[in-house]
């Protein structure tokens, strides 16, 4: 069964970031206010980008690493979601700097 990791807009201009195996289903949950609880204080909220996951381990990995990223970075998402793609591959969950570390040492 597919994942979905996706972002929406809030009604107050935040982007929340979550994933789910039901796309539709999650967006009619959330704007009935019984999704996140984080949403429930900002209707309506809008899907803007989404990016399908082969299972539900690899969709909360990506979910960790967008919700790392900078607004700006996510609405860099959202303009160009081959974007999605590249964080999906990236072998190493590890920050860059961790890793740049671990070479020198």
């Amino acid at each position: 069964m597919p994942w979905f990791v996706y972002l929406a807009r809030c009604g107050d201009d935040t982007l929340y970031c979550g994933i789910t195996n039901d796309l539709a289903a999650r967006f009619v949950a959330h704007n009935a206010g019984k999704g996140a609880r984080y949403t429930r204080a900002r209707l309506p909220i809008e899907l803007i980008a989404s990016h399908r996951c082969t299972s539900k381990s690899r969709a909360l990995k990506l979910e960790y690493r967008v919700k790392q990223l900078t607004r700006r970075q996510k609405e860099r998402l959202v303009a160009a979601p081959a974007g999605f793609r590249a964080l999906s591959r990236r072998s190493s969950a590890r920050p860059a700097a961790a890793s740049a570390r671990a070479r020198a040492t």
